[in-house]
């Protein structure tokens, strides 16, 4: 078993949140984009609005039109690497189609996945970065945890270009 790397960042305001979605970007580019980000929270927690600062920040993402995809799934936006942000909050229950699976296991995209804690955590690519919103926090909070090597390597990255502390290793569960 490896190890996983975490942050928690408080994110007081909408601003600070759209800060991060950049910051994100940035630390993607800088490590290449063969990981899934996944965005787990409820409602209002800030997921479509750190996509709509993530997208485009990325190359070519001046064109896209970012959107919560929840009724029709998933959008495709024209970045480089092409960016699929999948709304998986209509699917609580079911379980993925072969599409979605190719999708997310894509090394060529940067799959962005919001309500990913429908998604069994079988499915989850190997190599991914998952921002959680917890709901019981007095301010609101996200904890990023990273799995695998290129995902902490963009943890890292992160960190220092959002002058955050140094993200702590913990055993992967």
């Amino acid at each position: 078993m490896g190890e996983r790397a975490t942050l928690t960042l408080e994110l007081p305001d909408e601003a600070a949140t759209l800060a991060l979605g950049r910051a994100l970007a940035r630390a993607l580019l800088a490590t290449g984009p063969a990981q899934a980000v996944l965005l787990s929270g409820g409602l209002g927690a800030g997921k479509t609005t750190l996509v709509r600062a993530l997208a485009p920040a990325l190359p070519g993402g001046g064109q896209a039109r970012v959107s919560s995809p929840s009724f029709n799934i998933m959008n495709l936006y024209p970045t480089d690497p092409q960016t699929a942000h999948f709304d998986l909050y209509r699917l609580e229950g079911l379980g993925p189609d072969d599409t979605l699976l190719e999708y997310l296991h894509d090394p060529g995209l940067l799959v962005v996945v919001e309500w990913a804690q429908y998604l069994d955590r079988a499915h989850w690519p190997a190599e991914h970065l998952l921002l959680r919103w917890p709901e019981d926090a007095a301010v609101r909070t996200v904890v990023l945890t990273a799995a695998g090597k290129k995902a902490k390597e963009t943890l890292h990255a992160l960190a220092i270009d959002y002058g955050a502390p140094d993200p702590q290793t913990r055993p992967q569960e």
